[in-house]
């Protein structure tokens, strides 16, 4: 056969989501995965007493405001999500989650649990991968915080619909070498203070001279008062010490 045939057939089963390939395989879906493999690496940890987000903004230019560029995100008073690959997915699915955590809090006078949270954005993902006309959402999000029961979770949702949950994870271009050293010095019993000096020690380690405190942003959940809190710049610094 001729090679261009052989690749011009080959090609054709990444043009529909709902087309397998020969070799069982949905092209777009493995797309959608690279693309988060090449988006700015975000990474959470949970500790003895909370729960650590800490992400790279990645700044493109002089001229932006790094205050501008979203990569947390707070779903409820207890729950934080950070995002690597296309932000602007990340949004839609933020945005459907908060609705839905309001919608609960109105129903039933209490917080919504994270597990809900989660099976919410990992449903609309599933959708995206066997729907005519769709395309996956070229994202994966980080999910953590504390439960009523004081339990700390930090789940993990893939672009095509799957989701894990971790005691610590990296998405993004970082996702081996800040991952290796996670394996390396995480322990269940770190305190927040300890989580947010690793989360951020594992992203200057990865960055090297390219790594600036306006570059990162760090969000907890503190299990006492169950409260998303986000460091400032000074604050990081101080970690950073």
């Amino acid at each position: 056969m001729n090679p261009q045939k052989q690749m011009i057939d080959k090609m054709g089963y990444d043009r529909s989501i709902t087309m397998f390939s020969p070799d069982g395989r949905l092209l777009q879906v493995e797309y959608a995965k690279k693309t988060v493999r090449q988006g700015s690496t975000a990474l959470g940890i949970t500790c003895k007493d909370g729960v650590v987000l800490v992400a790279d903004k990645r700044i493109g230019s002089k001229l932006m405001v790094p205050e501008a560029i979203e990569k947390m995100f707070r779903v409820d008073d207890h729950i934080a999500a950070t995002a690597a690959g296309i932000i602007s997915d990340a949004r839609v699915l933020i945005d459907r989650v908060q609705l839905k955590a309001q919608q609960h809090a109105v129903t039933y006078d209490s917080k919504i649990d994270l597990l809900s949270v989660v099976k919410e954005i990992a449903d609309l993902k599933q959708v995206c991968t066997q729907s005519a006309g769709l395309r996956p959402f070229g994202v994966s999000l980080l999910v953590g915080g504390v439960e009523d029961d004081g339990s700390i979770k930090l789940f993990l949702t893939e672009p095509y619909g799957l989701y894990y949950q971790y005691r610590a994870a990296v998405i993004g271009e970082g996702e081996a070498e800040i991952d290796a050293i996670l394996q390396k010095k995480y322990k269940p019993n770190l305190s927040l203070e300890e989580g947010i000096k690793l989360g951020l020690s594992a992203i200057k380690e990865f960055l090297g001279a390219e790594f600036n405190v306006e570059r990162v942003d760090v969000v907890y959940v503190d299990s006492k008062n169950r409260r998303w809190t986000k460091l400032s710049d000074d604050e990081i610094r101080k970690m950073l010490k």
